[in-house]
Formats: C-alpha cells, structure tokens, sequence
C-alpha cells in the first residue's frame, strides 16, 4: 500500500475535514492509504495572488519532509505547481488542472463555480498557460471568502452559480472550483442533471492512478 498525501495548503482545519469526507469514495475504490492535512503557516483561505506565493514555500517544506509516496495540492490555484514538481522526483498533482483533465472527459464545455471574484482572472491565466482556455464556458463566483464558506450552508448560491453556467454560458460539465465545495457535489449534480467535478477528488483519483501506474519522474 502506497500513501498519498493530499495537502490543503491553507491553514484550516474545517477545509481539510471537508476534503476528508469528500475523499470516502476515492478512498473505498483505492488500496492506498490517502490521507489529508493542512498547513499551519499558511492563511486561513487562499484568496489572492500573494496568498498563493505565500503558501509555495510551505509546500515544499511539507512534501521534502514527507515519505509520501505522492501528493496533491489541494488548492483551486494549484499554487506554484511547476516549482513544487521540481522540488521533488515523486507525482505532484495540483487539483486545479485535475478537475479541468477530468472535465475534458465528460463534456465539450466546462463551467468554474468559483469562491471569490478575484479567482476569476487567476483561473483563467493557468488556464490560457495549460492551453486549455478554449473549452471554458465561464467562470463565476458566488462570492464568498473560505472562512464564510465553512461558516455557512453555500448550497443556494452554488446551485444559483451552476444554473448559470448551465443555461446562460453552455456549460455541460460544472467544476467546483474551490477545496472546501466538495461536498455539494452530490446536490448540485441532481439538481443541475450535469457532471459535477469535485477537484479534491479528481486530484486524489489522478495520484491514486500514477502510484498504480508506476509513473515516475527521475529528475527534480
């Protein structure tokens, strides 16, 4: 058995418990141990682009001290995940691009449920660096920050977000795209009759696929 480590790369222990229940049918369809933590140096919520620069030298600390076997950033940003892969000769999934690979299989057009307006433009930018752009329905946000997401049921406002993607920008596959909105997946998906793609567990299903699959890396 293989350990994966999936990192949440802000400080809250409320996203790593949701990340945790989102992962129960990941873990049921694995033989590996997959297991989640969060990053106490780290902001509360990863919200800007100074918070993602912030938070790469805490990964890299995390993963070199690890014996993990491999790893997922479990940030919508996939912060600094070229920096991060070369901090290490093991798999480095970033959820981000998880999502979008796992999307491109279910439909011809994606939607992004984003957390905060500022996401936006950082979406789009890895987006367009991963030549993925063309296949972005649209991207909204039902503005919140992560410490107000745990704090309260999101569940009208993503749904509210999901139906607009859907029906005003063509979206026919919804991403979640923020950590801590797993677990409305199950609700959004009946209500919306689309794929939903929880990205912590497309991340997770990815590095559980590269362990089975021996993909390795010799240079860092």
């Amino acid at each position: 058995m293989s350990q994966i480590l999936v990192i949440n790369p802000n400080s809250s222990v409320s996203v790593t418990r949701s990340m945790e229940d989102c992962l129960a049918p990941v873990r049921a369809a694995s033989r590996h141990d997959v297991m989640c933590t969060e990053l106490a140096k780290s902001p509360p919520g990863i919200e800007t682009d100074a918070h993602v620069q912030e938070v790469i030298p805490h990964l890299i600390e995390k993963i070199r001290g690890s014996d993990a076997d491999a790893f997922v950033v479990a940030c919508f940003s996939d912060p600094g995940i070229d920096t991060v892969r070369k901090a290490t000769t093991r798999p480095v999934i970033g959820i981000a691009e998880a999502a979008y690979l796992a999307a491109l299989g279910l439909g011809r057009r994606f939607g992004i449920v984003s957390l905060g307006p500022s996401s936006i433009a950082r979406h789009l930018r890895y987006l367009k660096h991963l030549n993925l752009d063309q296949r972005l329905a649209g991207d909204r946000s039902i503005d919140m920050t992560v410490v107000q997401l745990m704090a309260t049921d999101a569940a009208e406002q993503v749904a509210r977000i999901g139906r607009a993607l859907r029906d005003e920008d063509g979206a026919d596959v919804i991403i979640l795209g923020c950590a801590g909105l797993g677990g409305y997946r199950p609700q959004i998906e009946a209500l919306l009759g689309l794929p939903v793609v929880d990205p912590v567990q497309a991340g997770a299903a990815l590095a559980c696929t590269t362990v089975d699959l021996n993909y390795t890396r010799t240079l860092a």
